[in-house]
């Protein structure tokens, strides 16, 4: 005998009657949610931004128009512009954005390993986490350019150098984004893995890493941006003859009072940090929220329905 719920109306309906309505309902959602033509996903995806965008540089506008300060220290948009467009067809400035990014990479993937083992070591031991817990919280809120002068004292003007402030910028933010991460798990999961008969590697693989990962990518875009920020510090502190980057190229506009190719240097240096953030940051954690149905996703209309049914099926076993 099908099972029966009731309404708040007073009558009731069986679970094939609810069914066959949401059956229909569901028609109506899939006619209507069908995903819309790429050019106007892009331009909603657009828009806001280019709205912000458009909004700063009028006020930058109004700033040159009452001249606020002179024209060789505050140019104009349109002259930052025209040198931007200038630039970006010079293999110079490529170079430049090559080197950066090659340390940047660098930096974050060797912060990535050691923040990554610290955190794990961290939160599979009491000791080390009373021992260690507090000093990797004061390591990230340090400033990164405190680390110069020691830097330059053990590795002189070289590369390791600018890798060694990065790697302490970034690691202990990972470090930290993984033991939150891993604190926040909900301990009926472990009893789960428990049960299951899962060892050690199998419960952070299966059921730990899976749980935290959410607070884990904070940890990560935290990392970036403070790999990011060291990194630009230490172009503009050490910088090694022959190489070009974007800390240089701000280092040389700076002594040649050349405001308009370091404003421009500055937004080469603003776009790729937004590029990365929307492009890798971004769609991770989408996908990752997406996945552990933190977040709807509003693309997918059978997500709804599967959505929908879930909560059907526990109306009419109540």
């Amino acid at each position: 005998m099908p099972a029966e719920t009731s309404l708040q109306s007073g009558g009731s309906v069986t679970a094939d009657d609810l069914a066959r309505d949401l059956a229909g309902l569901d028609q109506l959602d899939f006619a209507q949610e069908r995903r819309a033509p790429l050019a106007i996903r892009l331009w909603s995806a657009l828009w806001p931004k280019l709205a912000a965008i458009g909004v700063a540089v009028l006020v930058w506008q109004i700033a040159y128009w009452l001249e606020l300060k002179p024209s060789f220290v505050l140019p104009s948009p349109s002259a930052v512009g025209a040198e931007l467009w200038e630039q970006l067809g010079t293999p110079e400035l490529w170079r430049a954005v090559g080197s950066t990014m090659r340390r940047a990479l660098l930096g974050f993937a060797v912060s990535l390993v050691i923040g990554g083992a610290i955190g794990i070591a961290v939160t599979r031991s009491r000791l080390l986490r009373t021992a260690i817990g507090s000093l990797i919280t004061g390591l990230q809120t340090m400033p990164s350019i405190a680390w110069f002068p020691l830097a330059i004292l053990l590795f002189k003007i070289s590369e390791q150098a600018i890798l060694f402030v990065v790697v302490l910028g970034a690691a202990p933010s990972i470090a930290n984004g993984i033991i939150a991460g891993v604190d926040s798990v909900p301990p009926i999961l472990r009893r789960v893995g428990i049960t299951m008969g899962a060892n050690t590697p199998q419960m952070y693989r299966d059921f730990v890493i899976p749980a935290a990962m959410p607070t884990m990518l904070t940890g990560l875009k935290q990392g970036w941006a403070f790999s990011w920020r060291s990194l630009m510090a230490g172009e503009l502190l050490v910088i090694i003859p022959g190489t070009q980057s974007l800390g240089t190229r701000l280092q040389f506009a700076r002594e040649f009072s050349d405001a308009t190719g370091l404003i421009a240097t500055m937004v080469v240096i603003l776009v790729i940090g937004i590029l990365v953030d929307s492009l890798v940051f971004g769609k991770l954690e989408r996908t990752v929220l997406t996945r552990r149905g933190l977040r709807l996703d509003d693309k997918n209309p059978a997500e709804k329905l599967v959505v929908r049914r879930s909560l059907m099926a526990a109306s009419v076993g109540r």
